[in-house]
């Protein structure tokens, strides 16, 4: 099994559905397909991405690959119970099984992180695309995260997630490297953009969907692999995703966090 710092649980899956309902609008606003073409999703998890692509863009057909089939079981319940049209495969992002040129466009979200050679995956993704089509690539960055108020304890945990996923060999400060990383893949890079959300008093709902059904549900999931390689100790853990809550509780609290997203261009 490919190694997930976020794992396979269903307590996942309801925090990858309800993350991609609260940030809908701030990442799929701009993005629009034409009726009729074929899209690949790669790195499609649960489905969470895949609905919103094809209620947004009726009339294209979607082809979601992972490598998890936990995942894709999921995925595939999903996409019957809303009628969605998607085909489910299992597949490794580096080695696709399709022939070269055959999607319009590309769509990959929150994947690259969690390789370990992102380099290599945007080039096999690169081959399967035609030319003038485009990826769309969504990335989070950790070190794009500021929050109040912050204590010793709150930076530490967060930062035992980030040095998990290190220990895994990904990276989850990738956001900032999405122009670099498309135009090494031989993309014309037609954009990069930050997709920030900022969260304080003035919007409560906001604020409870990023921090507690987002953001502190994530950070939990590394909890196990943080205290096994010594990161961190159970009792700063646990003071400091107590304090991270409380960036989520009005009046005081306040919190920032930047996604990236960017589309290349495969050139003619």
């Amino acid at each position: 099994m490919h190694q997930y710092v976020h794992g396979y649980s269903l307590r996942e899956t309801q925090r990858l559905n309800e993350q991609s309902l609260i940030l809908e609008e701030l990442l799929h606003s701009d993005t629009a397909y034409p009726s009729g073409s074929l899209i690949l999703e790669a790195g499609s998890g649960v489905g969470a991405q895949t609905a919103i692509l094809t209620r947004r863009n009726p009339g294209i057909e979607i082809v979601s690959i992972d490598i998890s089939q936990e995942s894709l079981i999921k995925a595939s319940a999903s996409a019957k119970i809303f009628n969605q049209n998607a085909y489910h495969s299992r597949s490794n992002i580096h080695q696709l099984p399709f022939a070269d040129e055959i999607f319009d466009h590309i769509f990959i979200c929150f994947v690259l992180e969690h390789l370990e050679m992102p380099e290599k995956a945007l080039l096999e993704l690169k081959r399967v695309l035609k030319p003038g089509g485009t990826l769309t690539a969504i990335e989070g960055d950790h070190g794009a995260c500021v929050w109040h108020p912050a204590t010793k304890e709150s930076l530490a945990v967060w930062q035992s997630m980030i040095q998990s996923q290190f220990q895994l060999g990904h990276n989850p400060l990738i956001g900032r490297e999405l122009y670099p990383l498309l135009s090494n893949a031989g993309f014309a890079v037609k954009s990069v953009v930050p997709k920030w959300v900022y969260t304080d008093a003035n919007n409560p709902t906001l604020m409870d969907g990023v921090v507690n059904k987002i953001i502190v549900p994530m950070i939990k999931t590394a909890r196990q692999q943080s205290l096994a390689l010594g990161l961190i100790d159970e009792v700063t853990w646990e003071k400091g995703i107590a304090d991270l809550t409380t960036s989520g509780v009005p009046p005081k609290g306040t919190f920032f966090y930047s996604w990236f997203k960017g589309v290349g261009v495969k050139k003619n």
